[in-house]
């Protein structure tokens, strides 16, 4: 993958963070959304955070999807802890050897030994503890945050996070940025728009995608190590990389494919990265209409009611249990229709994912771009190959 820097961006986030931009409300928390794989961790660990720390700021960065067997709550009080180890290490080494058990830090008397864990501390001593004994403001990056709200203590650590940042924050003077990311909107929602939600009040921002200067960096590089390909025609590789989803990885494994010295390709080779591109789509397509298909229809009739109503979607209510009867041809009750969901979530890969307080949503939003091109184009529901036999809920 080649290094491309979005500067500007993660600049202009600095400041607002900081509180100094004119508009918006980030400095009590910057909320982004973007489709998976299109290079928002990237952003976050390679540009945002370096610009960061280069504020002057100490950056905690976590990703709760790097292991989701581990509780997200504990996934985010490591973090904070091992950001506070090289911070009180020399004072516990101190204190240690002057025979002190515990110290005071910050106006908080800290055990020694366990200094580097968070047991006996709260999120909000240990971020003031870190934001105190480093002397600088503290930002805390959590990648692919909805995944908090699928468990109790995932969900109470974001609301001791709001906690911890209306403490250490005063008018004029930030000490603790948070910043939340997601690659669906839907479930990022979930943590600000009800009055019950962590965060209520907070805006969702979408991350800009890469764009057109991401696709003229790219030609310039081809250019200048395949000078006989000049000009590169920009506007196909553009197209391509929209087919891809904007997906730098995908986009640039399949420009590696057609620039080969190996690939038997007649001609420019814009054409056949926005043909790769068009494959891969169809290739995508096709594996979602295949995990539909390969669904009983009970499961394939609460599936299609999550991808109609979005963050609507109540699973037991009356008119779904209707649009359920409608779709299968038969009374689905409110444990038939628990049992569907579970399995749902039991796949592998799962299609559905739950949060703490048993709200569902589709797992990948993927799912939802292709049931609407479905559904605009009259080709919803999908239909079983020819001669195949109809699934039963036996």
């Amino acid at each position: 993958m080649i290094a491309y820097h979005r500067t500007a961006l993660a600049q202009d986030l600095v400041a607002a963070l900081q509180g100094k931009a004119l508009l918006g409300d980030a400095h009590n928390g910057l909320f982004l959304a973007a489709p998976r794989r299109t290079g928002k961790s990237t952003f976050l660990q390679g540009d945002l955070r370096p610009a960061l720390e280069a504020a002057g700021v100490v950056v905690v960065y976590v990703d709760l999807w790097a292991d989701t067997r581990r509780d997200p709550g504990a996934l985010i009080a490591e973090a904070i802890a091992r950001a506070l180890e090289p911070q009180l290490g020399l004072v516990a080494r101190t204190a240690r050897r002057a025979g002190l058990d515990k110290v005071k830090l910050g106006g908080l008397e800290v055990d020694t030994s366990k200094i580097g864990k968070t047991d006996g501390l709260t999120l909000t001593e240990a971020l003031r503890l870190l934001q105190e004994s480093a002397g600088q403001p503290v930002a805390l990056i959590i990648d692919e945050a909805q995944h908090a709200l699928t468990s109790e203590a995932g969900e109470a650590a974001m609301t001791a996070l709001k906690s911890a940042r209306d403490q250490l924050n005063q008018p004029g003077l930030v000490n603790l940025m948070l910043v939340m990311s997601g690659s669906d909107r839907d479930k990022l929602l979930r943590l600000v728009n009800t009055a019950g939600a962590p965060f209520y009040g907070s805006q969702i921002q979408r991350m800009p995608p890469l764009g057109p200067d991401f696709i003229a960096h790219v030609a310039g590089l081809i250019e200048g190590q395949r000078p006989e390909l000049k000009p590169v025609d920009q506007g196909l590789l553009q197209q391509a990389f929209e087919v891809f989803g904007q997906r730098p990885q995908f986009f640039m494994a399949a420009l590696g494919q057609v620039l080969s010295p190996l690939a038997a390709i007649t001609g420019r080779f814009e054409p056949a990265l926005l043909e790769a591109a068009q494959q891969q789509q169809a290739q995508d397509e096709a594996q979602m209409e295949s995990d539909y298909l390969g669904l009983k229809p009970t499961e394939q009739a609460v599936l299609w009611r999550m991808l109609e109503k979005g963050p609507r979607y109540r699973p037991y209510d009356a008119e779904a249990l209707r649009f359920y009867r409608d779709k299968t041809g038969h009374p689905v009750n409110a444990a038939q229709a628990q049992r569907a969901l579970e399995s749902l979530r039991q796949r592998m890969p799962a299609l559905v994912w739950k949060s703490a307080r048993g709200e569902y949503a589709v797992e990948d939003a993927a799912m939802h771009r292709w049931f609407e091109k479905r559904s605009q184009e009259g080709q919803w529901p999908p239909a079983p190959p020819q001669g195949g036999l109809p699934l039963s809920d036996d």
